[in-house]
């Protein structure tokens, strides 16, 4: 944030954009801006990094308990909380690191939950081309939880391929899920 519009927004609110303890704020936000929105200078595409051959794998790949941070792009504010992803593979297979990756590009970007949950499944669709994938999203937004005093969890989830056709491999996800 510049200098000129913070002190627009201070002045907006009430406040002394000259008083001691918000001297440095502008130049402290643009740094944090740079971790908040890294997600925009990186292609999705990427965050995979190299996938491998499938050798012979039929079952399940999840991951559990993703953590991340991301803005509402209605409020500014943060929403965060654990993405959990689940895939069967067909011809490739992604490093683990890779699919934490790609959870943070579209994390840190101005976002709704709904899209960020079938961004992450739309992708690893794409660049996996599995047998299925389901993404699920539990997350606490503070422009919720900030306005009305709750501590309310919202859960979105992204169904892909056999996770919608075949009851069993959803049921299962959803099983280890809660294990």
């Amino acid at each position: 944030m510049n200098q000129s519009a913070f002190d627009a927004f201070c002045i907006a609110i009430g406040e002394d954009p000259t008083r001691e303890g918000l001297k440095n704020t502008p130049k402290r936000l643009k740094e944090l801006e740079s971790i908040l929105y890294a997600g925009y200078k990186q292609k999705p595409k990427n965050a995979l990094g190299t996938l491998f051959a499938n050798n012979g794998i039929d079952e399940m790949v999840m991951l559990k308990n993703i953590e991340f941070y991301s803005m509402c792009e209605h409020h500014i504010l943060p929403f965060f909380g654990h993405i959990h992803i689940g895939y069967v593979p067909k011809d490739t297979i992604a490093g683990i690191g890779g699919l934490k990756r790609l959870v943070e590009v579209f994390a840190r970007r101005l976002q709704i939950q709904e899209n960020l949950t079938n961004q992450i499944a739309d992708e690893i669709a794409t660049q996996l081309a599995p047998k299925g994938v389901m993404v699920v999203c539990e997350a606490r937004h503070l422009c919720m939880s900030m306005r009305q005093n709750t501590d309310t969890i919202i859960k979105t989830s992204a169904v892909r391929g056999i996770f919608k056709s075949d009851p069993r491999t959803r049921a299962e996800f959803l099983e280890l899920l809660r294990s």
